[in-house]
């Protein structure tokens, strides 16, 4: 598989700075137009001021590209480009197509590992989809974060999801789970509401780091996911949330939406019926996501 970096990722590999991987579905397909590119730059801004260089990844004409020009970002913003949303199952035939496809959660780690890089920042992960006990519903995303060595920053699983069951499903996969100074499994956009206690606290992103060290140096292969809460004085309480999310759910299985079209009518069916507050949301949970695994990449730099 080639791999293309731009000139900021190749100097970053040249000069042995930490680097921060930065997924591209969220551009393509999980904000609207211009806040998704807006946020896109703003991400790599903030990854860049907290000390460590950004990575944004994406596949283009077939090629795995490693960080990402303005022009690149902005393609991928277009929706007018018809960007398909690539997680690991679809990378083989956008690379014999010479497709173009934005990173999901699984592609981006899987991509990422083999560029070298071993922090990824996100906004949520997916996971275990309600009703899973019937539909099978389940994210390529843990099972990547079983086998993939990535350490994963996020706002916790989406709270459209049944975050009980995917905090198993990864306690069972023996991927640790970190509650980044919490006690609970954050809801996204609410800070608490899940109801699911974090395995496991640390408070500074040099402890985090050291468990990544000592994961990876035991052999004990698979990521480690850290879940960091969204800023108080952005979330949306979980009782407010709580409504939106089941009048969601409802609307998904009365239109009979399924598989890959799921999480994006649910997301924007949330964000209409929080008047927008949800994109708002969105923007300050990936930012401090971000800010959060440029912090925790220095620390593993410094450790290695």
């Amino acid at each position: 598989m080639k791999l293309k970096y731009n000139n900021e990722v190749k100097g970053a590999i040249r000069n042995q700075q930490p680097i921060v991987a930065l997924e591209s579905t969220i551009i393509s397909h999980g904000l609207p137009y211009p806040d998704n590119l807006e946020v896109a730059k703003s991400l790599e801004q903030a990854v860049r001021e907290t000390g460590a260089i950004p990575a944004t990844i994406a596949i283009l004409g077939g090629v795995v590209h490693i960080g990402l020009n303005n022009e690149a970002l902005a393609l991928l913003a277009d929706k007018d480009s018809q960007i398909e949303k690539a997680s690991r199952r679809d990378i083989p035939q956008l690379l014999a197509s010479g497709g173009n496809g934005a990173t999901t959660v699984a592609a981006t780690m899987l991509l990422a590992q083999k560029a070298g890089i071993s922090v990824f920042a996100t906004g949520g992960i997916g996971g275990v989809h309600r009703g899973a006990e019937t539909s099978f519903d389940i994210s390529a995303d843990l099972p990547e974060l079983a086998r993939t060595d990535m350490c994963v920053v996020c706002a916790g699983p989406k709270a459209i999801l049944d975050i009980g069951l995917t905090i198993e499903v990864l306690e069972t996969s023996g991927v640790p789970v970190i509650g980044y100074q919490c006690d609970e499994v954050p809801a996204f956009w609410s800070r608490n509401g899940s109801g699911v206690d974090v395995p496991l606290r640390l408070d500074r992103p040099g402890d985090i780091a050291s468990l990544m060290h000592q994961k990876w140096q035991a052999g004990l292969e698979g990521g480690v996911l850290v879940v960091n809460p969204v800023p108080a004085s952005a979330e949306i309480p979980a009782a407010e949330l709580k409504t939106a999310i089941d009048a969601a759910l409802q609307q998904a299985e009365q239109q009979g939406i399924r598989g890959k079209a799921v999480t994006p009518f649910l997301l924007a069916y949330i964000g209409t019926h929080t008047s927008g507050c949800s994109l708002a949301v969105n923007k300050a949970l990936v930012l401090n996501n971000a800010r959060l695994a440029a912090e925790i990449a220095m620390a593993y730099h410094r450790q290695k």
